[in-house]
């Protein structure tokens, strides 16, 4: 009988191409999906260590598998991504019921160790630094119409409060060839858009000896793919965005109209402290030059607040930033240290009600200029590409436009996987009302659906 798995995913995009990736090896070793928890053999929880929330949100989870491994003793549990990494051993050591470790460059070899918990009824941990350099063939992806692709791996920044250097490992680019590979065949399946994933996508290329950097990269996905006709990439690092990046931006028909540029804070002070490498006055001149080249793009950031040291003058810096910019979304949280990161053993660390004083009286101050910025769109006419029906109103279909903008809108599913035109008669701080316009270049697509 096959066996079934199910995977619960936390974190950012790469989580998700990773649960993606999870999937498509065990497919390919016999395994099938299901979409029912209580049905599986096999569950997976992708883990995130970015924040102390996630951390918590998923040890809870952890602490209700317990009973139902009691009752389903069988059930193989898995635990892997960057929480998996961090903890290792002492996961299993607090959650015994747990029955794999996988760390975050040893994805292929999750069979081996359901294999080792089935055969022996032992657990079974594999966090070796040494990543798997084996190529895995993405099958199943999420969305027919949009795809991640991993372009790298790891990271070489240290910033001083983020773990992902310690789970994730230095930098690996992954050649040019077998990308575009990976793109060519989704492109020939049908995708309309791909985003390029790296922890620092302008740092691609540094370790392969290809000459190929990341705008390089830019120009061959662009001038070799057909049916995909949007690309984006997540996420820049501000210290190193080349002119020739900015440029490729404006030149390339298909990069879509959104940089995301996250800035963590607006103090010169802060940011030396968290070792970011670039100021605050750096920082303005490259929105400028971004602004410059592509008018009407979309910037949205990442932000800390209640930073070690962090005074109110240095707070009022980021707001400063924040309001001088004009972010058309701002991720905004609070500082949580994060285990083996030399920010949480500075000095300064910030009373938990002055780090939430701050992030409330940030988020008031960004939610206004996203509202501000997304009213701006109302009477506009914009393409959309559709990607799925609304799952909280089945008349309605939603798609983004090139600055990443959700819209949804009445429609059929049959358009999904189709750029229609849309004109915006609403809008709120995250997401944009329109209708789809039934003349002009919409006329034969409405026509038939």
């Amino acid at each position: 009988m096959t066996e079934k798995f199910y995977i619960i995913t936390h974190g950012c995009q790469m989580n998700k191409c990773d649960s993606e990736l999870l999937a498509s090896i065990l497919t390919e070793h016999g395994y099938t999906s299901t979409d029912e928890v209580d049905d599986a053999d096999v569950i997976l929880i992708n883990t995130c260590s970015v924040r102390d929330t996630a951390e918590r949100k998923i040890l809870g989870r952890l602490e209700r598998f317990k009973a139902v491994k009691q009752e389903r003793p069988e059930l193989i549990l898995g635990v892997c991504g960057c929480m998996a990494q961090s903890w290792g051993k002492e996961l299993m050591d607090k959650y015994p019921h747990v029955d794999i470790i996988l760390g975050t460059g040893r994805l292929s070899e999750l069979p081996r160790l359901i294999r080792k918990c089935r055969e022996l009824g032992k657990s079974a941990v594999d966090i070796s630094e040494e990543p798997s350099e084996i190529e895995i063939d993405n099958t199943m992806r999420e969305s027919s119409v949009t795809a991640w692709v991993n372009i790298m791996y790891g990271c070489n920044n240290f910033c001083s409060y983020c773990i992902v250097p310690y789970v994730r490992g230095r930098e690996r680019s992954r050649s040019s060839g077998s990308i575009l590979q990976e793109i060519k065949k989704l492109d020939e399946s049908g995708y309309r858009e791909v985003t390029l994933l790296g922890q620092n996508v302008n740092s691609y290329g540094l370790d392969t000896g290809e000459n190929v950097d990341f705008a390089d990269l830019l120009v061959m996905v662009d001038r070799e793919t057909h049916n995909i006709k949007r690309i984006r990439f997540t996420t820049s690092h501000p210290k190193d965005v080349p002119q020739k990046l900015i440029n490729a931006l404006g030149d390339l028909p298909k990069i879509c109209n959104n940089f995301h540029l996250p800035a963590q804070a607006g103090s010169n002070k802060i940011l030396k402290l968290m070792n970011r490498g670039y100021t605050r006055e750096y920082y303005f001149k490259l929105v400028d030059k971004l602004r410059d080249k592509v008018p009407d793009i979309a910037i949205t950031t990442d932000l800390i607040v209640g930073f070690p040291g962090e005074t109110e003058e240095d707070f009022q810096d980021t707001l400063d930033l924040v309001q001088r910019v004009q972010f058309d979304v701002g991720f905004c949280f609070r500082y949580s240290p994060r285990r083996d990161t030399p920010a949480a053993t500075m000095e300064g660390q910030l009373p938990e009600e002055v780090k939430m004083r701050r992030l409330h009286e940030l988020l008031e101050i960004q939610d206004e200029i996203s509202v501000a910025k997304n009213a701006a769109y109302v009477g506009t006419v914009h393409e959309v590409l559709v990607e799925k029906v609304n799952p909280r109103d089945d008349l309605q279909i939603s798609g983004r436009t090139s600055t990443n903008k959700i819209v949804f809108f009445n429609g059929s599913e049959e358009l999904i996987g189709h750029f229609v035109n849309v004109r915006i008669v609403g809008s709120g701080n995250w997401s944009l009302r329109g209708e789809m316009i039934k003349e002009g270049e919409n006329a034969d697509l409405y026509e038939k659906v």
